[in-house]
């Protein structure tokens, strides 16, 4: 699923591609909005939000999407191919005399007044790639329930907006902290909202995504998708399991050695 720094560069691309232009085409293939068309209006801007992406049109709409797992927004030149995926996944077009933006796969796709977005994005918790984001805030979110393990609280979007899966597991990982400690037993737990804040500051501009030092493809990152290979810190082979067995599992890689489960006394 694409995190907070991919999201803000996929709003970026789009409000580059699209703000103060007008479209000239519109096409947006979901049951609702079949018969809808934003033609002649003028694109406002495009912003992200945590993992939502809202693009304000004239006229006080929205068009709110997501891309959950394996959405795409690509923009294309005129003329140029369309090259997503197979014109079955396209959900959204928007076209402009110069720009064309071409959704695939949407899960999400809903229009809405630009007014109500709170209706959809009101729930998250500060943004950490956002002008909303309040360190202050995001701790205590992050610390109303203490005994909720750390890997859950981090990826809980009222918590804080924007970390998915590959940053929970490397954020665990930099704080030497088992994923499965009560967050609440984690010492200075404001060093995590701030290194959260800086990895995906750090990331939002880059095409692969880093966390260590390395600039080496099979050395990007400390921990996710390692499973079975060397710490690159200690060298313990790097374990894998769901963090939890519910229908939003989240696969977890953790060290054992630099992350040691947390004490049955905190665990309780």
């Amino acid at each position: 699923m694409p995190e907070g720094d991919t999201v803000w560069r996929v709003a970026a691309e789009l409000h580059e591609a699209l703000a103060g232009r007008r479209l000239t085409r519109t096409d947006l293939r979901v049951p609702k909005l079949a018969t809808t068309d934003l033609a002649g209006r003028s694109v406002r801007e495009v912003l992200p939000r945590g993992k939502h992406l809202l693009t304000r049109v004239e006229g006080g709409l929205t068009l709110h999407s997501h891309l959950r797992m394996d959405g795409a927004w690509r923009v294309y030149g005129a003329g140029e191919r369309w090259r997503g995926g197979p014109d079955h996944q396209i959900r959204a077009v928007l076209a402009t005399a110069e720009r064309t933006a071409v959704g695939y796969r949407l899960p999400v796709l809903e229009l809405l007044r630009t007014a109500d977005e709170d209706s959809v994005v009101g729930h998250l918790g500060p943004d950490l790639l956002g002008p909303d984001w309040d360190p202050d805030e995001a701790l205590r979110r992050l610390l109303a329930d203490p005994d909720r393990a750390l890997g859950e609280a981090l990826l809980d979007q009222r918590n804080l907006a924007g970390i998915g899966n590959v940053f929970k597991c490397e954020l665990c990982f930099l704080l030497r902290a088992s994923p499965w400690l009560p967050v609440g037993a984690l010492p200075r737990p404001d060093r995590a909202v701030s290194l959260a804040k800086r990895l995906l500051e750090a990331n939002k501009r880059r095409l692969a995504r880093t966390t260590t030092p390395s600039a080496r493809p099979d050395r990007r990152l400390w921990v996710y998708g390692r499973a079975g290979r060397p710490c690159l810190r200690c060298e313990t082979p790097i374990r894998v399991a769901d963090q939890d067995p519910g229908p939003q599992a989240r696969v977890t890689y953790w060290c054992p050695r630099c992350q040691p489960d947390p004490p049955a006394s905190a665990a309780s």
